[in-house]
């Protein structure tokens, strides 16, 4: 059998027409078979040679789409912001970003696969972490932020957000969701962090509204 000279090609290809497969028809919605259809003569076994599940797909569509406009190198570059300035925006660009939010709401039903919620739980925590403790650390820096526990709100926040506040993990209706991102803000904001301001709550609001009810 002849080797794919050009792997990579081959699994953004199944990843560029996963996506646009996902946000036009929905995760549930869409099949490998479908997938491999738009692939221009690709096997099913090509696919399942780079992914072993559509739910693989799904997680590499998220990441892929998190690096291609990563909000915090987005706000690193400004100088205009103070650190908390910074923390706010970079919830902002997220969730203004209608594509990757739609892919989010979508993506909760994979965390029911054990292995992939603990690799999230992990990637966030490596990637997510040092990223919001730079910012944490420039906030008490500049006094837009006053918290002796950067580190620690830093491990915890990709945490919350990966385990806690999944409906999955955690069963909860939409209230329960708003009232728990209200708990979020007002524990963090006890903390020195005020990072919940009146249109980051609009922004949540929106959010929760999009997750289907069990």
């Amino acid at each position: 059998m002849a080797r794919n000279k050009y792997p990579e090609v081959t699994v953004e290809r199944i990843l560029d027409v996963s996506q646009r497969l996902f946000l036009e028809k929905g995760y549930d919605h869409t099949t490998i078979q479908d997938i491999v259809d738009e692939l221009d003569g690709l096997s099913k076994g090509a696919v399942y040679h780079h992914f072993k599940s559509k739910e693989e797909i799904m997680d590499a569509v998220s990441d892929r789409m998190f690096f291609e406009n990563n909000p915090f190198e987005t706000v690193r570059k400004r100088t205009d912001l103070n650190g908390l300035e910074k923390l706010r925006e970079v919830v902002r660009l997220n969730q203004g970003d209608k594509a990757r939010t739609s892919m989010t709401v979508q993506a909760i039903p994979i965390t029911k696969n054990p292995r992939l919620l603990v690799e999230m739980i992990d990637s966030n925590r490596r990637i997510l972490t040092p990223y919001f403790l730079e910012l944490i650390e420039e906030g008490n820096k500049d006094g837009s932020l006053h918290t002796e526990y950067a580190r620690e709100i830093a491990e915890l926040l990709p945490l919350l957000t990966s385990l806690w506040l999944l409906p999955n993990v955690f069963p909860a209706g939409k209230e329960q969701m708003r009232r728990k991102f209200y708990f979020l803000g007002d524990m963090l904001e006890k903390m020195g962090v005020p990072l919940m301001d009146d249109t980051i709550y609009a922004l949540v609001d929106e959010f929760v509204e999009q997750i289907p009810e069990e």
